[in-house]
């Protein structure tokens, strides 16, 4: 498994890294993309902490805005996550308000009382400081759906089941109340430990990026 997943990081890590502000049109319509963090390294190079896709079709670029930029935790997990790490971090009480889901017209109507949202949006331009600041991603093209969840979910569990990837000492994700991302050592709960990429899966994958 960790030989896999050293060629998995020497592959991604060797692409040309996309840093915010980023082109839009110089990112897919259909793919996955494959997150990296400053401070985090594996295999003697820069260590994958989150793999994504889409679902819906030509929503790549959306779903990578909604990470960096639209300011809605509800719209996008990893920036539900980043924030839990962050107020939990700071021993910060809005971590309560922040777990509300409040995607709803009836959410937000019910726990409007409830809400300090002059905090929520603090905490939103928080965790996009934070995105902006930290990350860089590759993104790759994947037109088929079915193609992209199956490689997102091999992906995630070829590292998650890698001894050598290991978080820092110092990653915020440490600081995170999801067990499975301080334990896992990546920003997400799903596709943990399933079925990892085969050596044949590995030099199919190094097709779409031109190497074989």
């Amino acid at each position: 498994m960790s030989k896999i997943c050293e060629q998995l990081h020497l592959l991604f890590s060797s692409q040309k890294m996309t840093h915010f502000p980023f082109n839009p049109s110089q990112i897919p319509n259909n793919g996955i993309y494959i997150l990296f963090e400053d401070g985090e390294l594996a295999h003697g190079t820069k260590r994958v902490v989150r793999i994504g896709t889409h679902t819906g079709k030509d929503q790549l670029r959306s779903r990578l805005r909604q990470h960096f930029t639209q300011e809605n935790k509800d719209r996008s997990i990893f920036r539900k996550n980043i924030g839990r790490a962050l107020l939990n971090k700071a021993s910060d009480p809005f971590l309560s308000q922040w777990e509300l889901d409040l995607t709803t017209r009836a959410a937000r109507e019910k726990y409007h009382s409830q809400i300090d949202l002059h905090h929520l949006t603090t905490v939103e331009k928080m965790v996009s400081n934070y995105l902006q600041k930290h990350f860089q991603f590759i993104a790759f093209e994947v037109q088929e759906k079915s193609d992209r969840l199956t490689l997102e979910s091999k992906i995630i569990s070829t590292i998650s089941k890698c001894e050598a990837c290991k978080a820092s000492s110092t990653w915020l994700g440490l600081h995170s109340p999801k067990a499975k991302i301080r334990e896992g050592g990546l920003w997400l709960v799903n596709e943990l430990y399933k079925e990892p990429l085969n050596e044949a899966e590995l030099e199919n994958l190094k097709t779409y990026f031109g190497k074989s």
